[in-house]
């Protein structure tokens, strides 16, 4: 697979694991980054919280040497605030890039007019990113969504690059799709043809069919897989097996996600992140694609300790 290179930053491939609320902590990212995701991102982080310190907040970034390089993103609308959020974050942990959330269409951060509110707002994105291009020493990315209109898609695009960004990675749904339909190709591909940074394409990617469609149709520099890797890290190195050899990569599913979830057990305790309700949520995901997985599912809704959680999903794959 190629090298790829954002601002000074050469990553041995292009495959990035996209933010994702409540599933990007430091373990998760680790199980998809020794698979073969090249740059891993955080969950979403308020600037607000940042700035007024919110130690919950502040351990979305977590990092340890053996994840970089690694992505902060971060949400806000203020520029001066999500400006001094990043030098905090820049000095805390040192990412690579921080990248600027123009893309959630959770209800909840759209009225607070962040997320993808702020593509309506060309201006002010403007302002955001170029005043973080400005005053950090850390690259700067955004993440965006679409408009049903092509030129109104571009024209943000285009801002974003005007104002000092070094890459863009496009989500090919409205704010209004939420995640529901398909996620069109022909926004990435529009965007790479018209703009000189990196594109990065994302929406969709779940296997290695549709990563090699997605790259060669579009013409991106990279691929950021996100929904398809909940409870499934092994799909990098399913997705860079196909892309080097043309073929599907044959393994047994659903020992995978065991072996999988049971290391994702280990590094939680490692970095000092343990959570029971997590694990659980965790353990749900780590179902996805197995034979009897609503029963399964159901006998974690009622297991009550990690021993009870660790023994289900231990016996899933025979039935117990």
């Amino acid at each position: 697979m190629p090298n790829m290179k954002i601002a000074n930053l050469t990553l041995p491939n292009n495959l990035f694991l996209a933010p994702m609320a409540n599933v990007t902590n430091l373990a998760f990212r680790m199980l998809c980054k020794k698979y073969g995701a090249s740059l891993t991102y955080s969950e979403m982080i308020s600037a607000d919280a940042v700035v007024q310190q919110g130690e919950k907040t502040m351990q979305r970034g977590l990092t340890c040497e053996d994840e970089r390089p690694f992505c902060i993103q971060i949400f806000g609308n203020s520029p001066n605030t999500m400006t001094e959020a990043a030098l905090i974050l820049e000095e805390t942990y040192r990412p690579a890039i921080i990248d600027v959330n123009l893309g959630c269409p959770a209800p909840l951060i759209v009225r607070q007019e962040c997320g993808s509110a702020l593509l309506r707002s060309p201006s002010l994105v403007h302002d955001i990113v170029s005043h973080l291009a400005d005053n950090i020493s850390t690259p700067v990315s955004a993440k965006i969504r679409v408009f049903d209109d092509m030129e109104k898609t571009l024209e943000i695009a285009r801002t974003i690059e005007d104002a000092g960004a070094y890459a863009i990675t496009v989500h090919g749904r409205t704010r209004e799709q939420m995640y529901s339909g398909t996620s069109s190709l022909e926004y990435a591909k529009a965007i790479k043809k018209e703009l000189s940074i990196p594109v990065i394409a994302n929406g969709d990617i779940k296997d290695g069919e549709s990563a090699k469609h997605a790259l060669e149709y579009t013409g991106c520099d990279g691929l950021m897989i996100g929904r398809a890797a909940i409870g499934h890290p092994y799909i990098f190195r399913q997705v860079s097996h196909y892309l080097e050899n043309g073929e599907s990569l044959e393994f047994d599913h659903c020992n995978q996600q065991v072996s999988d979830f049971m290391e994702y057990i280990e590094l939680v305790e490692k970095y000092g992140i343990f959570s029971l309700g997590d694990i659980k949520a965790q353990s749900k995901a780590f179902t996805k694609g197995v034979a009897g997985s609503r029963h399964i599912r159901e006998k974690l809704n009622e297991a009550k300790t990690i021993g009870s959680i660790i023994d289900v999903i231990n016996g899933m794959c025979d039935g117990t």
